[in-house]
């Protein structure tokens, strides 16, 4: 039996609608991250761009469960020495970048390769409200079911 290697012309692009109300982060983005790279597919090769498009919408509202509103921090760099910066998640999801904080976690998902940025770029969409500008596309709807509360 032969390694199955995808072509370019068997892979198909879909996109899909995830709401991120009330969903814990972690799983949202391990789940995201799985449809950017095309893992859902049968027909996933790890060096193709095989992955669908994904649309998040309602990133403000997305769920941080114990403590990590208060203690989890994102880190950036001007690129001068000493002038590293430490925002709070809490600021991220209440001020104007909600965005940013489920781009974070999906980067975070996704093996650190040359194609990881690309993908990103082009197949992530993510937006803080529950409009988006891609109903020409029509995405269809991607449900991540949140976890069961333990009895």
């Amino acid at each position: 039996m032969k390694t199955f290697s995808a072509k370019p012309s068997d892979i198909s692009h879909e996109w899909h609608v995830v709401d991120a109300a009330e969903i814990p982060l972690g799983r949202l983005a391990s789940r995201v991250a799985q449809l950017i790279r095309g893992k859902h597919q049968p027909t996933f090769t790890p060096h193709m761009d095989g992955g669908d498009f994904v649309v998040v919408i309602n990133a403000a509202k997305v769920k941080l469960t114990g403590r990590k509103l208060e203690q989890k921090r994102h880190f950036r760099h001007t690129g001068f020495m000493g002038h590293e910066r430490y925002t709070p998640v809490k600021n991220l999801l209440q001020g104007k970048f909600p965005e940013r904080v489920i781009e974070h976690a999906v980067f975070g998902m996704l093996p650190k390769n040359s194609l990881t940025k690309q993908k990103l770029r082009t197949k992530l969409k993510v937006y803080a409200g529950g409009n988006h500008p891609h109903v020409a596309q029509q995405p269809a709807p991607y449900s991540v079911t949140p976890t069961p509360k333990a009895k």
